[in-house]
């Protein structure tokens, strides 16, 4: 058998905040509509009821004030970089997913001057002038698509080792005003991909991206307050809900299925689907249609663990920290062993799809 160059996770890290908002927490919110009308405070028991039963998310992490997405992005590759056991130099990129960069959280502004990516070689103490280092917004993909981009760098043999991090503070874009504004968290996830020969079929075996821009770009997009009083020159997250969860719900399975068939893996080969923690509902539905592809009844519990109803969408960063959690033991009922084949899957503004398939060493 002849040997080849393939992509391998050589160490993860996460960062989880300590801070916990819970959905009772929003009991007292003043919620408005799109079109500017107020919601009844007295509903604000059943709207949330209603939403712990869709989304599933109970609680949420959100960061201090004076912690910022590239700090939190710091800190989990400094705990991947650790797990690897490697020497920071030795890296020749380093890819940092976000969307929003650093964000005030006093006046929403955002900051991305220099880059996050520039920001945490930094705090690595990375002197290597052939480490580069560079920002990726993708949507909630943009960590899953700097993996398969760092693969490609690594298979070219245009470097031997990756940081792919991803990072978001979620709960500095959200306005207040807005239920959806329960949904979103804050967090980090990261990893060290490297280049190894060999001749089994490990590592990256194949990824597939998709966009689609005509009709869908405007699902997610930066608008004002709805609460009509509130300041015309800040705009927060504003996302269809209804229309996301079908896009993702009719696009994410026939991705995923398209990529397993050009990597000749079938998905009853699959022991774990790693996909963005964006809506439980969602994912269930779309793990639910990917099955039924492949003529299977149903899954073990173990093959798709979900962290959302503790953790929130933290956009980027969930697929990355479900990923380490697992990777380190720390979700009950979910571990990844040796030869163990797990599928990446993400979806979100653009609206992007992506996936990729990884067989363990």
């Amino acid at each position: 058998m002849n040997k080849r160059i393939t992509s391998q996770f050589i160490g993860t890290g996460s960062v989880v905040p300590e801070r916990r908002v819970t959905n009772a927490q929003f009991l007292d919110r003043s919620f408005f509509l799109p079109d500017g009308a107020p919601l009844d405070p007295a509903d604000n028991a059943r709207l949330i009821a209603k939403f712990l039963e869709i989304t599933g998310i109970a609680e949420r992490r959100w960061a201090p004030d004076d912690v910022s997405a590239s700090d939190l992005g710091a800190v989990a590759s400094k705990s991947a970089v650790a797990d690897a056991d490697i020497d920071p130099e030795t890296l020749d990129y380093v890819i940092v997913a976000h969307n929003f960069g650093d964000v005030c959280p006093r006046t929403g502004q955002i900051d991305t001057v220099p880059t996050l990516a520039a920001r945490v070689k930094q705090r690595l103490g990375i002197q290597n002038p052939s480490c580069v280092a560079y920002d990726l917004p993708f949507g909630c993909p943009g960590w899953v698509q700097g993996v398969i981009q760092a693969n490609s760098f690594l298979r070219a043999g245009q470097g031997r080792r990756a940081l792919v991090v991803g990072t978001e503070t979620l709960s500095r874009v959200i306005d207040p005003h807005d239920r959806d504004s329960m949904l979103y968290a804050d967090g980090a996830g990261a990893v060290v991909l490297e280049a190894v020969e060999t001749e089994a079929p490990v590592g990256i075996l194949g990824h597939r991206s998709r966009s689609d821009a005509v009709e869908h770009a405007g699902l997610l997009r930066m608008g004002p307050s709805y609460r009509p009083d509130a300041p015309a020159d800040r705009l927060y997250l504003k996302m269809d809900g209804r229309k996301v969860y079908e896009y993702g719900v009719q696009t994410v399975p026939g991705v995923v299925s398209e990529m397993l068939e050009q990597a000749g893996v079938t998905l009853h080969d699959v022991d774990m689907l790693l996909a963005h923690q964006a809506n439980a509902k969602m994912n269930q539905a779309i793990l639910k249609r990917l099955l039924r592809t492949a003529g299977i009844e149903c899954a073990p519990a173990s093959m798709m663990p979900m962290t959302i109803a503790l953790l929130g969408n933290s956009s980027v960063a969930t697929v990355p920290t479900v990923f380490d959690l697992v990777r380190r033991g720390e979700m009950e009922g979910h571990s990844i062993d040796a030869g163990d084949v797990l599928v990446f899957a993400s979806v979100g503004a653009g609206m992007n799809v992506n996936a990729l398939v990884y067989r363990c060493p």
